[in-house]
């Protein structure tokens, strides 16, 4: 006698068929650690410009590193699919990365979450970035407790979720 299937299993795999049968371009967020050696950071940069280039919407935040690395590929392929959603003000980030955020288009701000620790903003600011986005592309380390939480909310909305681990 077979096992009956469930319906959380059902709802995974239409998801996943859904999405291996897309072949318009997507909403794909690209979050990341801001910890990454310039070799990964040349690697994501790599993949951004190609997600771009292929007519993907890019969502990414204004961090160093990953962030900053999906940045670059995006604006080298076409700097209007980009969008970038700061945690906080923009005078708030990192001087680094606040030169290529000067030129971002579709630059969002969130002043109001400035008193806030950069936890807590980033943590919103993920969950704003998952709520515009139908993937996510994630690059963490096992101990990346706000990311690994953005990728389990992502999954709980029925999101295409990719983790890469760094270590």
């Amino acid at each position: 006698m077979s096992q009956p299937i469930e319906t959380a299993s059902i709802d995974t795999l239409a998801k996943e068929l859904a999405a291996i049968q897309q072949t318009g371009s997507k909403r794909i967020a690209l979050l990341g650690s801001r910890h990454v050696p310039i070799t990964h950071q040349n690697l994501i940069e790599m993949m951004s410009y190609a997600l771009v280039q292929a007519g993907n919407r890019l969502i990414t935040s204004g961090a160093t590193g990953t962030n900053l690395a999906a940045i670059r590929g995006a604006m080298r392929a076409d700097p209007s699919l980009l969008t970038v959603i700061l945690p906080q003000s923009l005078q708030r980030q990192p001087l680094e990365s606040r030169k290529y955020l000067e030129k971002v288009m579709h630059l969002v701000e969130n002043p109001q979450n400035d008193t806030l620790s950069l936890a807590e903003a980033s943590a919103l600011c993920n969950a704003e970035i998952v709520a515009r986005c139908q993937q996510l592309i994630c690059f963490a380390f096992h101990d990346s407790r706000t990311l690994l939480n953005t990728c389990k909310e992502a999954e709980q909305l029925n999101k295409v979720v990719t983790l890469f681990y760094f270590d």
